[in-house]
């Protein structure tokens, strides 16, 4: 229902790049400048600044995004309003989520989703939680799955899943503090170390905008551990870069237990419990504040909040 020109221009928009638009709607990069110049063309303005390898909206393509996007929502809804006499959910459903969500827990629910919806196109973006927020405002998603707080009073914020991180190292990395150097392989598996025995390990961590990294700052704090008693030796922008690092022996890191299963069943990581840590955190669903929303987003969102079923999927 939505013009495929203006579907056009706001995919170049969102992208600020002609060739990932292309790759985003199967088209080829020239069809894609194409349509824009017929655009431009036919409300006799320039949509776009192009020079020195970037793009980026003039004043008149600031203006109409906006009337684009409000286009592009009343399609969408009266989309989901016929499908409704029939009884049926279907149409585009965009899904932010942060990294731990993306790669553990979100392709269970998925699957189960589109079982049920099969006729909802959605699409994922996966980014830390700071980045999914500002999504969120932007509303270039229509919701997002974080596993960190948000500050922001609008968006409204559901739990709807608990998880639990943990402090893990290699297999043979040579653990300091609890008056003992010697192996892991010497320790008792379940012997808990020492708050302060953090300070004496390089702590992998991840970046900076992270919830995961929000969560475990917060954690030390109020276990009486500073930022500059610590010795962070390497920030890393995925939970698999720091498993990597530590099955390297690289030092120690804290991660979602969901992530290290299939690491733990091959004996490559060793979970260290800390002495009065207890890291846990939820993971909360995300969207506009208002109104709960109709459609495929309405629907993902019933679905992710029912906790009998997400409970079953988790297993």
């Amino acid at each position: 229902m939505e013009n495929f020109r203006l579907k056009v221009f706001r995919t170049v928009a969102d992208e600020a790049s002609f060739r990932r638009a292309a790759e985003r709607l199967h088209l080829s990069q020239p069809a894609v400048s194409q349509q824009i110049h017929a655009l431009e063309e036919e409300l006799s303005t320039t949509l776009f600044d192009r020079g020195k390898g970037r793009i980026r909206l003039t004043e008149s393509g600031v203006i109409l995004l906006r009337y684009a996007r409000k286009g592009a929502r009343l399609a969408e809804e009266a989309l989901a309003a016929l499908d409704r006499t029939r009884g049926e959910t279907a149409g585009e459903l965009r899904i932010g989520a942060s990294m731990t969500v993306t790669q553990y827990i979100l392709p269970r629910m998925l699957g189960e989703f589109l079982k049920q919806y099969p006729r909802v196109e959605l699409s994922l973006t996966s980014a830390n939680t700071e980045n999914i927020v500002a999504a969120l405002a932007k509303r270039e998603i229509d919701l997002g799955l974080i596993e960190g707080p948000v500050s922001s009073r609008d968006v409204f914020r559901q739990r709807f899943f608990e998880d639990r991180l943990v402090l893990i190292v290699g297999r043979r990395y040579p653990w300091p503090g609890n008056g003992s150097n010697a192996s892991p392989n010497k320790t008792p598996r379940k012997a808990a170390i020492p708050v302060g025995a953090l300070t004496e390990v390089p702590l992998l961590m991840r970046e900076r905008g992270s919830g995961s990294r929000h969560v475990v700052e917060l954690a030390l704090r109020r276990a009486g551990l500073r930022q500059k008693d610590l010795r962070i030796a390497m920030e890393l922008d995925s939970i698999v870069a720091i498993i990597s690092a530590v099955e390297a022996g690289l030092g120690a890191g804290f991660v979602s237990e969901w992530a290290i299963q299939k690491e733990q069943r091959l004996g490559t990581v060793r979970v260290v419990p800390v002495e009065g840590l207890d890291i846990r955190r939820d993971m909360n669903l995300i969207r506009p504040f208002g109104p709960v929303p109709e459609g495929p987003a309405g629907a993902f969102e019933r679905f992710v909040l029912a906790s009998a079923e997400t409970s079953r999927i988790l297993k």
